[in-house]
């Protein structure tokens, strides 16, 4: 039996952490690209476009991380460690992976 209490939310929220784990990854990438080109930061240009954007995208991201560990019981630490994901190039697709898992084995836990 899972520990979880509403399956039908969780999972909603789960979609939207793929989701949104997914696109803070490619908003990163498309960042750092935009700043080897611009040769830095601070030169504007396209940099100055998609920082806020890049900005908006990590913010949804952080909170789609909240919605999904309250519903399932995350502590404190662990959902801030999972928000640093955030910064690091690759870590938000290993983030996905590794936590949409462990929350997809306690839903399929709780059908049994």
């Amino acid at each position: 039996m899972s520990d979880i209490k509403d399956p039908v939310s969780t999972r909603k929220a789960l979609r939207f952490f793929k989701v949104m784990a997914v696109l803070s990854g490619l908003a990163l990438f498309v960042l750092i690209g935009i700043i080897v080109v611009n040769g830095g930061f601070g030169k504007g240009g396209a940099s100055a476009v998609w920082s806020p954007i890049h900005g908006l995208i990590y913010f949804v991201y952080v909170v789609s991380i909240a919605n999904l560990g309250f519903k399932v019981g995350w502590s404190l630490p662990k959902m801030v460690l999972i928000m640093l994901t955030g910064f690091v190039p690759l870590l938000p697709f290993w983030a996905e992976r590794r936590f949409a898992g462990e929350t997809e084995a306690r839903l399929a836990a709780g059908r049994r």
